[in-house]
This record gives C-alpha cells, sequence and structure tokens, in this order.
C-alpha cells in the first residue's frame, strides 16, 4: 500500500531545501552588489591645502626651507597682485587703502593671509606652499608696516 508518511517527510525536505537556497541567493545577491558598489568607488580623494584632510600635509618637492625674509616672500608671491591692486588687493605703501584692512587687527589679517580672502581672490597663504606661518605672518607685518609709513 502507499505510505504517506515517507511522502509528507520528502514534501518537508523539499520546502526547506528550498528555503536554504532563497536565503543562500539572497546572500549571494547581496555580496554581488556590495562588489559592484566597491568597484565603483573612486580610487582615490581629492585633498586640498586648507581642507582639514590636509593639515601636516607636505608639497610635494618642496623641500623644507630655511625661514624667507618678508621681502623675498613679498616679492615673489604677494607683489603680483599687491603691487597693481589685482582682485582689490590694497597696493603696496597704500596707508589709504590697507586703512579698513588695519582696523581690524593683526590676528584678521594674519588668518585672511593664511586661509585665504574673498572667496579665493586673496589665495590661502599667498599661494606659498612652502612659507611657514611665520613667514606669512611677518609678511603681513611688512605689508602694515609699509602702509604706515
Amino acid at each position: 500500500m502507499f505510505n504517506s508518511k515517507p511522502t509528507l517527510l520528502a514534501k518537508t525536505l523539499v520546502i526547506l531545501l528550498s528555503f536554504m537556497g532563497l536565503l543562500l541567493a539572497e546572500q549571494a545577491i547581496a555580496a554581488a552588489k556590495d562588489q559592484i558598489t566597491a568597484r565603483l568607488e573612486p580610487t582615490g580623494k581629492v585633498c586640498v591645502f586648507g581642507e582639514d584632510c590636509a593639515k601636516g600635509m607636505k608639497v610635494p618637492g618642496a623641500a623644507p626651507s630655511a625661514p624667507k625674509t618678508p621681502e623675498s616672500v613679498y616679492n615673489t608671491y604677494c607683489q603680483a597682485c599687491h603691487a597693481k591692486g589685482v582682485n582689490n588687493a590694497p597696493t603696496f605703501g597704500d596707508a589709504k587703502l590697507w586703512a579698513p584692512h588695519i582696523a581690524k587687527g593683526k590676528d584678521v589679517l594674519y588668518q585672511s593671509a593664511l586661509n585665504g580672502f574673498n572667496n579665493g581672490a586673496m589665495p590661502q597663504r599667498g599661494t606659498c606652499a612652502d612659507c611657514s606661518d611665520d613667514d606669512i605672518k611677518a609678511t603681513v607685518d611688512y605689508l602694515v608696516s609699509a602702509a604706515k609709513k
């Protein structure tokens, strides 16, 4: 005669195996999606001077240099804008143009020189990436003293 117990057991096993197959298939699909996402990630990230990620970063090819004189920093980096007033930069030695900037205080001037000002019109560090903070501050003092003469 026909025994129904083995048939019921066989059907239960088939159902359990089907569920296990579905679970494994879902895991395989999830793993494949993760692999695709990983392959689509950018290979690197750009970090720019002034951003938190750039703190302590050195300029490639720029050897540590000795302190620079304020005059040499001005002549090399600053005069391009401050000699002619490019981007509304106060011109070297012009007390009238410098007065509103000087009135803000040296700490504000230092921060503007170090971090940039006016949406990039005054670039960070005046484009002198290998100047130390002290070099930049001494150059600001040089510009201010020239405007006060």
